[in-house]
């Protein structure tokens, strides 16, 4: 390998929003992210809803009041 080329490896520790942790090499000297494999619905099969830039209440706010036509029932065919 050449000298004098490579980026600086560092020990971090990765700290998750869960409070999860471990360690690798990376270039960064820390590293912190919002999910992880011990708190990722994948993962954990528990349903949980990630909602960093406020999609679901532009949403909710802006058809949260309508109500969707209801099919009438038809007469049975004789």
């Amino acid at each position: 390998m050449k000298k004098g080329i490579h980026p600086e490896l560092y020990d971090v520790t990765v700290k998750c929003s869960c409070g999860a942790e471990f360690k690798t090499l990376s270039t960064k000297k820390e590293i912190h992210i919002e999910i992880c494999s011990q708190c990722h619905p994948f993962f954990t099969g528990k349903q949980k809803i990630v909602d960093s830039a406020g999609k679901i209440e532009k949403f909710r706010r802006k058809y949260g009041d309508i109500k969707m036509p209801q099919k009438k029932a038809s007469a049975p065919a004789q």
